[in-house]
C-alpha cells in the first residue's frame, strides 16, 4: 500500500511539472494594438507548457490555432515566440498551448542582400518596402547614402518580382520607386553631426540574415571605420521589420572616439515644394507629408524615438532630430513610411495619427504574463 501511495505522489508530481497554463497578454493603453506581432519570451512559453517542442506546437486564441514564429535573433536557439494578434484597448486575451503541428502562416515579411543592384539590401512587409545602400555604389555617380522607401499597394512581397523585371520606376497595379534619396538621410537614416554639419556614414559593407519571416525579418549591416572631424566611427545597424507595420525597428551600435557622447541625427529629405512638417519634440515624433508627386501621389516618412524629448529642427533640408550615443552603446529608433495610393494612410494627418499611436504603443507595451 505505501509502495502504491509513492507511485500515485509520483505521478501526480509529474503531472503537475507538465501542467500546461495560460498565457494573459493585456493592453492597458487607451490605444488598439490591430494586428501587431507580439513577443513572448521563449522561457516564459516553457513556462507555461514545458514540453513546448517547435516541430508540434499549436497556439491557441479562444481555441483555434493562432499563425506564430519562432525567432531565433541569429542563433540557433529560439529566443521569442512572435504571434500577430489584436487587443483592444483595455482587454486581456489568452493563449494556450498544445501538441500539434504548427498553424500554417503566408509570409508577411522578406529581407535580403540583392548582389545584382549594387549590393542594395532590400526588406519588405505587406504594407511597405525599403532599401539600403552597399558598397559597390562608393564612387559612382548614382551614389546614394540614406534609405530608399518603396511605394507599394499590394499586401504580397514584391522585392524578388520587380529586381527580376527591372522597371520598378513605373507603378504597374503595385506601386514604385520613385522617392529620390540621393547624397541625404533619405527617408529617415542617420548621419553623424559636428562642426554643425551633417557628417554620412556612407554604404554599408556587411551583412547578416537573422530572421527571415513569416511575421518578423532582421538583419545586421556593419560600416566600414570612418573619420569624420578626427573622430573614428565605427558603426553595425540591426534592424527589424513586423507584419502590418508601416515602420521598422532600427538598433544603432556605434564604437567612437569621441570620448564623449557622439553627436547624431536622425533626419528626413525635404523636397523644394511645399509639404506638412511636424517636429512633436516631446512625444518623440518627426514626420514628414510629402508634397504631391504627380501622379504617383504622395508619401509620408517618419521617425519615433523611444526615449522621451528629442531636439528636432528643419536644417539643411532636412527634418532632423538631435540625439548622441556614448561609445559602445545603442540607440533604437523606429523609421518607416506609408503612401497615400494604398489606400489606408491618404493624408498628412492621418499620417500623424498613425506615428503618434505608434508612439503611445512604444511606450505602453502589451504586457505578457503566464496565468497561474
Amino acid at each position: 500500500m505505501k509502495r502504491f501511495f509513492s507511485l500515485l505522489l509520483a505521478g501526480a508530481c509529474a503531472l503537475n511539472a507538465y501542467a500546461q497554463k495560460p498565457v494573459a497578454i493585456t493592453n492597458n493603453s487607451e490605444t488598439a494594438f490591430t494586428d501587431a506581432v507580439v513577443d513572448i519570451p521563449w522561457p516564459t512559453v516553457l513556462s507555461a507548457y514545458p514540453q513546448a517542442d517547435t516541430s508540434q506546437l499549436q497556439v491557441l486564441l479562444g481555441g483555434k490555432p493562432v499563425p506564430c514564429q519562432f525567432e531565433r535573433r541569429g542563433t540557433k536557439t529560439v529566443q521569442n515566440l512572435l504571434v500577430q494578434l489584436s487587443v483592444a484597448p483595455k482587454q486581456t486575451i489568452t493563449l494556450t498551448f498544445r501538441k500539434g503541428k504548427p498553424a500554417p502562416v503566408t509570409d508577411k515579411t522578406y529581407c535580403r542582400y540583392v548582389p545584382e543592384r549594387y549590393d542594395d539590401f532590400a526588406w519588405e512587409n505587406d504594407k511597405v518596402a525599403f532599401r539600403i545602400y552597399g558598397k559597390a555604389l562608393n564612387g559612382r555617380s548614382d551614389n546614394a547614402y540614406g534609405s530608399d522607401i518603396w511605394a507599394k499597394r499590394t499586401n504580397q512581397l514584391i522585392l524578388n518580382k520587380w529586381y527580376k523585371q527591372n522597371d520598378y520606376h513605373k507603378d504597374h497595379g503595385e506601386g514604385l520607386d520613385y522617392y529620390h534619396v540621393g547624397l541625404t538621410l533619405g527617408a529617415g537614416d542617420i548621419g553623424v553631426f559636428l562642426n554643425d554639419s551633417i557628417q554620412f556614414v556612407h554604404n554599408y559593407q556587411t551583412w547578416e540574415v537573422l530572421d527571415n519571416g513569416p511575421l518578423r525579418s532582421t538583419f545586421r549591416v556593419t560600416y566600414a571605420p570612418y573619420t569624420f572631424k578626427g573622430i573614428t566611427v565605427n558603426t553595425t545597424k540591426t534592424i527589424s521589420l513586423d507584419a502590418g507595420s508601416q515602420l521598422s525597428k532600427i538598433v544603432v551600435a556605434m564604437q567612437h572616439t569621441y570620448g564623449k557622447p557622439l553627436p547624431l541625427v536622425a533626419g528626413i529629405t525635404l523636397r523644394p515644394e511645399p509639404g506638412q512638417l511636424l517636429l512633436n519634440e516631446q512625444n518623440g515624433i518627426l514626420a514628414y507629408w510629402e508634397p504631391q508627386h504627380g501622379k504617383d501621389g504622395t508619401i509620408g516618412v517618419g521617425c519615433v524615438f523611444t526615449k522621451g524629448s528629442v531636439p528636432m529642427r528643419r536644417q539643411y533640408q532636412h527634418g532632423l532630430a538631435q540625439i548622441a550615443v556614448p561609445s559602445g552603446e545603442t540607440i533604437t529608433y523606429y523609421s518607416g513610411g506609408a503612401w497615400d495610393k494604398a489606400g489606408q494612410i491618404t493624408s498628412g494627418q492621418a499620417w500623424m495619427n498613425y506615428l503618434h499611436a505608434f508612439s503611445q504603443q512604444i511606450q505602453a507595451p502589451l504586457q505578457v504574463q503566464v496565468k497561474p
